[in-house]
């Protein structure tokens, strides 16, 4: 199933938006009076469901906006990112709505438009890294937008995706990071301390 390109976005600017986000501090990044932002937290479940409360309030769009990891070389940290398309892991391909995704890439000094994989668990090595980008082609992943993109689809909704790198493909996550999200977006201090305790060599 492919989700239509519709160019629907052209006059979301202005209108009111809901941004999804993992992280809670991402979340406080892009709110504002136009922006209603939920961070994910990991929790794919939750965050449909949170989404879909939202949408009854009749936004103009969805937005899905935070970071990512990189699934080929030159895929590196820092680099912008707009999606093309997301492409779930059932296979489901979702577009992001051409003009507005245009404007958003321009309006970033010109962000890079490419596919972009959603995930329900973080992708600790380079082995599952390079098998997700074998599977979906996708140069990039995160953990939300998928579920932002199926979900405006569903509501017949302009969905649009920005995305900063920050684990490149040969990066390999600690146990710490990934034992580091708190099902509502905040960071689990004690799951860290404790991961980091046990393993003190996931310092560096």
């Amino acid at each position: 199933m492919q989700q239509p390109v519709s160019g629907a976005g052209e006059h979301v600017i202005g209108l009111r938006v809901i941004a999804v986000t993992g992280l809670k501090t991402e979340a406080r990044i892009v709110a504002g009076p136009s922006v209603h932002a939920i961070a994910g937290g990991g929790d794919a479940a939750a965050l449909a469901a949170a989404l879909e409360a939202a949408v009854a309030r009749k936004p103009a769009a969805i937005l899905s906006f935070g970071v990512a990891g990189g699934l080929v070389p030159g895929v590196t940290p820092g680099m912008k990112l707009i999606a093309r398309r997301i492409i779930a892991e059932d296979g489901t391909r979702y577009d992001g709505d051409p003009v507005w995704s245009k404007r958003l890439s321009h309006a970033l000094g010109g962000a890079v438009t490419t596919d972009i994989a959603g995930i329900d668990a973080p992708l600790a090595d380079h082995k599952e890294k390079h098998a997700l980008h074998l599977k979906t082609g996708a140069h990039a992943a995160d953990m939300e937008s998928h579920i932002a993109a199926q979900v405006a689809a569903a509501h017949n909704l302009p969905f649009a995706a920005f995305r900063v790198v920050v684990d490149p493909v040969h990066g390999q996550l600690p146990h710490a990071a990934l034992v580091a999200l708190k099902s509502n977006g905040s960071l689990a201090y004690g799951a860290i301390a404790g991961s980091i305790l046990r393993d003190p060599s996931q310092i560096p």
